[in-house]
């Protein structure tokens, strides 16, 4: 039996919803003949293409095999064939299609941040639940390679007790005068909802909770290291918001966590990402698709010596991670696990709370820069 499910995508003209949401996870199901079911049933996700620019849908539309598109919203989120609301707008837009989504008795499934301020996404929480609706917020870095290879390091011990988490990520965002710019120019402006802190702190909270411990507290400092940049018209601007975020957590089980966050870093390390865990018995670095560990009993000794040329190889004592088992792409897998939830009524505990504590640790990562000062994170 195939289970058809109609979505409305709204907003995957953009580069994040065109290429992992659209591209590589929904056209990506409909190739694979949908998501296979233990039963031998299949969901076959049947999408409609929402936006702003009819030329850029019919593009999309081309470019995806996806041949249903429209411009009016309403309409389609008035058609009951449509059960599943997916929203990859700009943040800003963000909480009032939801509303509507939930309004009209759709699903919902959207990016993250999920709103512009923890209140209402708090908001929209209770919106979903109250209406009976299920709901989800995209958390696509659990399931990364490399970061489940690390999961799978915790679950068998191999660390010991774990001492401390360094993340380091980022890479160098043209300003756009010579070279064009690789991001688009509302992360750059505040009154636009953009930033770095906003963006990632986000992401840094989903992973922080859900691999390594609860975070309890948070000491951040941002910085508007690029003063102008050039927009997609050519024309440049002034950058109000942050690019760069310097974040220390205070996590459950006394682990201390650390990361970089910037658009203004030049990349001389494994990956644009990388965590490296250390623990008692162990260390790892993960990237986003590779793991290599060091054991205890493969610690090099090192002794202070700034005369001499280092005689240790430091990358030498460390190891790859086999592929123990096959990894699809993160976005991909959570969108079927999203629509097993929505179709088999199966968990999906990354729901719109989750997103809110995404939201409520941003917040209180920029109240520490402004107060200076370690900022405690309650419970919502």
């Amino acid at each position: 039996m195939e289970h058809k499910i109609g979505i409305i995508m709204n907003g995957v003209t953009g580069r994040m919803g065109t290429n992992q949401h659209l591209m590589r996870s929904i056209v990506a199901i409909i190739q694979q003949g949908g998501v296979k079911l233990p039963n031998g049933d299949t969901i076959m996700p049947d999408p409609v293409l929402v936006g702003r620019n009819q030329s850029k849908l019919d593009e999309l539309s081309k470019m995806s095999g996806v041949a249903k598109t429209t411009t009016d919203l309403d309409s389609v989120m008035n058609d009951p064939y449509y059960t599943v609301y997916f929203d990859a707008q700009t943040t800003g837009r963000r909480a009032d299609a939801v509303k509507q989504a939930v309004k009209a008795g759709k699903h919902v499934y959207c990016e993250k941040p999920v709103s512009v301020d923890t209140k209402t996404a708090l908001e929209l929480y209770e919106l979903c639940e109250q209406a009976g609706v299920k709901h989800g917020v995209v958390q696509d870095k659990l399931w990364l390679p490399g970061l489940r290879k690390l999961k799978r390091l915790i679950e068998n011990g191999f660390f010991g007790e774990i001492l401390s988490v360094r993340g380091e990520f980022g890479y160098w965002v043209f300003e756009g005068h010579t070279v064009p710019a690789q991001r688009p120019s509302w992360n750059y402006r505040k009154e636009d909802d953009g930033g770095i802190i906003v963006d990632m702190l986000c992401h840094w909270r989903y992973v922080l909770d859900n691999i390594f411990g609860k975070v309890k507290a948070v000491s951040c400092l941002g910085a508007t290291h690029i003063k102008e940049r050039i927009d997609e018209a050519g024309k440049p601007y002034t950058c109000t918001a942050d690019d760069a975020a310097y974040a220390t957590f205070e996590l459950e089980g006394d682990v201390v966590a650390h990361f970089n966050s910037s658009w203004t870093v030049r990349v001389r390390r494994d990956d644009l990402l990388t965590l490296q865990v250390d623990g008692t018995k162990g260390s790892a670095v993960a990237g986003l698709r590779e793991c290599y560990i060091q054991h205890y009993g493969n610690t090099p000794k090192p002794v202070w010596n700034p005369d001499i040329v280092q005689p240790i190889d430091f990358y030498g004592g460390w190891s790859k991670v086999p592929e123990q088992e096959p990894f699809d792409n993160a976005f991909k897998v959570q969108w079927e696990l999203f629509l097993k939830h929505v179709v088999l009524d199966e968990p999906f505990p990354w729901n719109m709370k989750e997103g809110a504590k995404g939201i409520q640790l941003a917040e209180k990562g920029i109240e520490s820069w402004e107060k200076r000062c370690w900022v405690d994170i309650p419970e919502l």
